[in-house]
């Protein structure tokens, strides 16, 4: 079959809800499993898809994505493949920045007139999965599909957060609710296979991923479908074109609060986690060729490594400990995401900053860390205390915040030695 395919990653908006890891990077450009960022989980889909036809669209905090996005993905001069940058713009035919995902992709077309497309996938930039979209294409050629919305069942008191729909034996799409109240779920059970019937996953949730054959996304563009997939898009395309549901029984979760980002990370530490680093299908990122990590004296259960880390602490325990990580002797780290650093502090002001006091790059000697976010490059000074919990109000103070009970030290943020949060 015809493959013609050119996908779309939308950067995302403010990411308020991921707030201050959002504070100066977009959501896709946030570092995750700790030597990933999240735009690398949906271009990582597309390559091992076959699909290498692959624009970005940015307009909020890009600079650090578009770094990543240029420093990562190169092709041969003889591939056609690439992974572009389209930032939002002004012009004389439009003064206003991206009012939606639709109007971002829409204000986008006139960019795309100079490849040769069929099919349009539209991917969001802050999700953890492995799909092989191909499957997905092909599901929606054979069904003759004008747009297939990939689905995954869901539980009641998970729906209430999605976009719902209800598709019939064939798979044809009949209705969609966003963010539907509990009241109405019961009318909005779909069929699904018996094991998730059995789980209570009786609940179709759009997963934000669509194909859109081209002519069809083009024509509802030029009748004014709306500004936003999910709110305009999809419910207006059903009855009107063939919209179809195409389910997925894999893993998938949306990296949409502190809270998901905090627990999607940790899980990578067990024995079996929902999402495999160690499969078939690589996750592709840069290569920064940094040295191999260095463990010494320490105790260490369910722990993912970067690279390039330095480690003395004693204890290591259900935490991704990100690249460039440093951690000295007595510390331990229980429960927690330490992102690392973007570069290597020379010895010499190492060696200045320990006579005056004031915190090198990492973690000092004996801190106890646990149930927290740190972010990158933070000066955490000796016998610093951080104990995340529900005992903790959220808000927002100063070098950290508190969401859900973890604490997320902000970028950059020097905490003095003896500092106890929690």
């Amino acid at each position: 079959m015809k493959r013609n395919v050119i996908s779309i990653v939308l950067g995302g908006g403010r990411g308020t809800r991921l707030f201050p890891l959002t504070y100066s990077r977009s959501k896709p450009a946030v570092p995750i499993a700790g030597k990933y960022r999240l735009v690398d989980i949906p271009i990582s889909n597309c390559l091992n898809s076959g699909l290498n036809k692959i624009l970005v669209l940015t307009q909020f905090n890009s600079a650090s994505l578009n770094s990543h996005i240029k420093n990562s993905y190169h092709f041969d001069i003889f591939s056609k493949g690439f992974v572009d940058i389209l930032a939002a713009e002004q012009n004389v035919e439009n003064e206003s920045w991206y009012q939606g995902t639709a109007d971002a992709v829409r204000q986008s077309m006139k960019h795309l007139e100079k490849y040769d497309y069929d099919y349009i996938l539209i991917l969001s930039g802050d999700q953890l999965y492995q799909m092989d979209f191909k499957e997905m294409l092909d599901f929606h050629i054979e069904n003759g599909g004008d747009v297939t919305i990939a689905t995954i069942p869901v539980v009641a008191k998970d729906a209430t957060g999605f976009g719902i729909l209800k598709s019939d034996d064939d798979g044809n799409i009949t209705s969609f609710y966003e963010k539907p109240d509990y009241d109405i779920l019961e009318s909005l059970k779909s069929e699904v296979s018996e094991e998730n019937k059995h789980k209570g996953k009786e609940y179709l949730a759009s997963m934000g991923i669509y194909i859109f054959t081209r002519t069809i996304l083009k024509k509802m563009f030029e009748d004014g479908a709306g500004d936003d997939f999910g709110k305009d898009i999809i419910p207006n395309s059903i009855g009107k074109y063939k919209t179809l549901s195409y389910q997925y029984e894999g893993y998938w979760t949306d990296i949409g609060t502190i809270e998901s980002f905090y627990e999607a990370n940790l899980d990578l530490c067990q024995d079996l986690p929902q999402f495999n680093l160690f499969s078939s299908s690589p996750i592709y990122t840069r290569a920064r060729m940094l040295p191999p990590s260095k463990i010494n004296g320490s105790y260490v259960s369910k722990a993912v490594f970067g690279d390039g880390c330095i480690i003395m602490a004693d204890k290591i325990e259900n935490s991704v400990i990100g690249n460039r990580t440093r951690i000295d002797k007595g510390s331990t780290i229980v429960n927690s995401y330490v992102m690392g650093a973007d570069f290597y502090q020379n010895t010499t002001e190492i060696v200045i900053n320990d006579r005056s006091g004031r915190p090198n790059m990492g973690i000092g000697k004996y801190c106890y860390i646990e149930k927290a976010i740190l972010d990158k490059n933070c000066y955490i000074g000796d016998n610093v205390k951080i104990i995340g919990g529900k005992h903790l109000p959220d808000g927002d103070y100063g070098t950290h915040s508190v969401q859900d009970g973890i604490v997320v030290v902000k970028k950059g943020a020097i905490l003095p030695s003896g500092t106890h949060i929690g």
